[in-house]
């Protein structure tokens, strides 16, 4: 698993799809595929990448889901998935109690992840920076 982290707009995505064939990957914006989008994207013979993963993280807490679970089941699946996630730890604490834990439980779901990931990459201004 890689996670690749930066700020929003900061061509994580674009730096990812730089770095590999895109004809082996399938990209899925904002949601984890579901059983049958996996096995369809494996039939293609193609690896999974997740971009905007706090968008589902967001989501998943908003629908009283598990994402710290899930996202662990999920990688048990597809261990080669390439995770791209905003950076939502920096900047002003959010006065809305919602947007508080989804932001402290998104930094530390990422912080979980980093510890798993075979590469950890953060993006500023579309240049790559190797962290782990």
């Amino acid at each position: 698993m890689k996670l690749v982290v930066g700020g929003y707009s900061q061509g994580k995505l674009n730096y990812v799809l730089q770095k590999i064939n895109t004809d082996n990957y399938s990209v899925f914006d904002g949601i984890i595929p579901d059983d049958a989008q996996l096995q369809e994207t494996f039939a293609q013979k193609k690896k999974v990448i997740i971009h905007r993963f706090h968008n589902w993280v967001k989501a998943r807490i908003s629908q009283d889901g598990n994402p710290e679970e899930e996202i662990l089941l999920f990688i048990q699946k597809s261990p080669e998935v390439i995770l791209i996630s905003d950076e939502t730890g920096n900047g002003i604490v959010p006065v809305d109690a919602f947007e508080r834990e989804y932001r402290e439980r998104t930094g530390r779901i990422l912080v979980e992840l980093a510890k798993r990931a075979d590469e950890v990459v953060r993006v500023i201004c579309g240049i790559g920076q190797k962290i782990k």
